[in-house]
């Protein structure tokens, strides 16, 4: 799940070293409209549904919170 979330954030953010941050948002990684593009494209290739509740930037610091929100995710629908 990790590496198909990291393919995800590099065609959203092709410049951008995810690898190296523990923070997407506050290192400025991602923003606010990146969120809105990333849970998109979560849903289309996780085939979940993200509640609108959990998209907020706590949810988006790293690759674990990412999957954390894609397991939450799943499990509600």
């Amino acid at each position: 799940m990790g590496a198909e979330i990291r393919r995800i954030l590099s065609e959203i953010r092709p410049e951008a070293d995810f690898e190296s941050s523990e923070n997407f948002m506050s290192d400025g990684l991602l923003d606010s409209y990146d969120m809105i593009e990333l849970v998109s494209e979560l849903e289309r290739v996780f085939e979940i549904v993200v509640d609108g509740v959990e998209i907020v930037p706590e949810n988006f610091q790293n690759i674990g919170s990412i999957v954390s929100l894609i397991e939450r995710s799943a499990a509600q629908s």
